[in-house]
């Protein structure tokens, strides 16, 4: 028989809450983020956040506060940085490739909860993974949910909610997100920024 954690990373509907294992990885990975949020810059900050992530790449930032479950179901690739007020909620697993930037107050939530009320009030929740390809910008105020692909090069608009992948290539925006336009070789050669662009 399964046990919950398995359960969570199979994407099956688990129960956290009976799992001893997964609610001591995240009473220690809570307390770890407290503590990178308390400290200064500098080398034990760096080493801290490396402790803390599943895996991470060369010149990786990630501004206070940040705030994850587990740490350990988070992969991040080179040239990361994130702004203040990260949240990643990653039972479901959260990767971001090379050359992502996160502006502030973003979130990534792989885990959710059954519809039907009596089931979800007895603590079952599923997740699923959320992958973010390479050369990825997402502005101020973004919230992902579970399950979601946004494609390589792509822009994400500041407040924008995905509920639906987003390709690559792409600028896209709104609650719910969705893709404004493509990015051309036009926006290589051009100074202006994607708003000034006619979205």
């Amino acid at each position: 028989m399964r046990t919950e954690k398995e359960k969570m990373l199979a994407g099956q509907v688990y129960n956290p809450g009976q799992d001893e294992e997964l609610m001591t990885e995240l009473t220690a990975c809570k307390a770890k983020c407290l503590r990178y949020n308390q400290l200064p810059s500098g080398a034990e900050k760096k080493e801290l956040l490396k402790e803390i992530l599943g895996q991470s790449g060369e010149n990786c930032h990630i501004e206070p506060n940040f705030w994850c479950d587990y740490g350990w179901n988070i992969k991040v690739g080179n040239n990361f940085y994130a702004n203040h007020n990260l949240t990643v909620l990653d039972a479901g697993g959260v990767t971001f490739g090379d050359n992502v930037f996160i502006g502030p107050d973003c979130g990534f939530y792989t885990s959710g909860h059954p519809l039907d009320a009596e089931r979800r009030n007895t603590g079952l929740e599923y997740a699923y993974p959320i992958t973010v390809g390479n050369n990825v910008w997402i502005g101020g105020g973004v919230r992902v949910v579970p399950g979601i692909s946004i494609g390589d090069n792509s822009v994400i608009g500041a407040g924008s909610v995905v509920v639906k992948d987003i390709p690559a290539n792409c600028v896209a925006a709104g609650s719910p997100c969705r893709v404004i336009r493509e990015i051309t070789e036009d926006d290589a050669s051009s100074d202006l920024d994607w708003k000034s662009k006619r979205l």
